[in-house]
């Protein structure tokens, strides 16, 4: 559906418009001829008098000589034909001026034109553009210098408006989904117990464990989100040293239980690695990092935690087994909903959002990062942050 035009026409809303730019473009290249071709009568008019004076030859004293049909002494001669001179340079400048004058008119209205056809043809596709219509683009073929260098930057802008748009869409369908799915188990729990006339405290309690589960997934995945929302449109980090050896070396801490539980054996190789960063932010990236590596894992699998000093920052490298990752969907685990070899499973655990948490954390510090499926199955994610925020490499 085409947006409303606003009040104004095609300018500010509540502004009368002015005229267009080929309008004024026109006048302006107008008045510059007339100016110059005034300049240039005046100029004609000045130098043919002088001329014509000075080429005149001398004639005896006392007699007269007819110039232009009228008798004038001798010595008056240079001067009349001066004057006649000018006045017919100035007879037919007064035909050609105005001449030139709509001719430099009419030109100037046909070239700014075809000048600014292609800005007209920028204009038009951005009032018909919407949320619905980003697929449009310019492509202009004929265009040369600064007019086809804006349309290229328009189209490059649209594409990154386009993508932007679909991921959001996506981004808002699969946080639906993951959001129905904890509140569909609250209701179906809560209207079952409730219908039961009979319901004991027993199947009272496991109503609660039920709808405790449920919320704290709710909660896990809120949270994810809004942490997810916060770094994405971070706009100044709260950057102080810090090593990304000792924020491992907790997050492992943190998870050797759970790593226990599933028989898993770690190996932890934590040489200092200097950085400057946001600590909560880094140290959720090393425990997301780590909490996928065991909940992703194969019991009795591995994991190896390897952290030390890059080029021009540090570097903190996570690998674990697991299921095998064909290496052309890797790059899609960064995706938000993405949990290893299937999206959104419900048994995996999680938000799926761990890895694109990672990756909003690491690039708004100007560090890279980078996944490997592992051979015979798992992943490998090197992070590297560099000493100074935004000095990524």
């Amino acid at each position: 559906m085409a947006a409303a035009r606003p009040p104004g026409g095609r300018g500010t809303p509540g502004r009368r418009p002015g005229p267009g730019l080929r309008p004024r473009l026109t006048v302006l290249a107008t008045v510059l001829v007339a100016l110059v071709s005034a300049l240039l009568l005046w100029l004609g008019w000045w130098l043919v008098g002088g001329v014509a004076q000075s080429s005149v030859p001398a004639f005896p004293e006392g007699g007269t000589v007819r110039v232009d049909g009228v008798e004038v002494p001798a010595e008056q001669v240079g001067q009349a034909v001066g004057a006649a001179a000018r006045a017919e340079v100035l007879r037919a400048g007064l035909i050609a001026f105005p001449l030139v004058v709509v001719a430099a008119a009419v030109v100037s209205w046909v070239l700014v034109g075809r000048v600014l056809a292609p800005l007209h043809a920028v204009t038009a596709t951005a009032r018909r553009l919407s949320a619905e219509s980003l697929d449009e683009r310019i492509a202009l073929r004929d265009a040369r210098g600064e007019v086809a260098e804006l349309a290229a930057v328009f189209d490059a802008m649209l594409d990154r408006l386009q993508a932007a748009f679909d991921a959001q869409r996506r981004f808002v369908a699969n946080a639906s989904h993951e959001l129905r799915t904890p509140l569909a188990v609250l209701r179906t729990e809560v209207d079952v117990t409730l219908a039961d006339p009979d319901a004991d405290l027993d199947e009272l309690r496991r109503m609660a464990e039920v709808v405790r589960d449920a919320t704290r997934r709710a909660d896990e995945l809120v949270g994810a989100l809004l942490l997810l929302a916060r770094t994405q449109a971070v706009g100044h980090l709260d950057a102080r040293p810090v090593d990304l050896a000792e924020l491992a070396a907790s997050s492992v801490a943190a998870v050797s239980g759970a790593a226990a539980a599933r028989g898993l054996r770690m190996s932890v190789s934590a040489a200092p690695a200097p950085a400057a960063g946001d600590p909560v932010l880094l140290g959720r990236v090393a425990g997301n990092l780590l909490e996928n590596a065991v909940r992703h894992n194969v019991s009795g699998g591995w994991v190896e935690v390897c952290t030390g000093p890059v080029a021009g920052g540090a570097e903190l490298r996570v690998a674990s087994g697991g299921d095998v990752i064909a290496p052309e969907r890797v790059a899609e685990l960064f995706e938000p909903f993405r949990r290893g070899p299937r999206d959104r499973t419900g048994d995996a655990g999680g938000a799926g959002l761990g890895l694109s948490i990672v990756r909003a954390v690491v690039l708004a510090h100007g560090g890279s990062v980078r996944g490997d499926a592992v051979p015979g199955g798992g992943l490998a994610v090197t992070v590297r942050i560099p000493h100074t925020p935004g000095g990524g490499h």
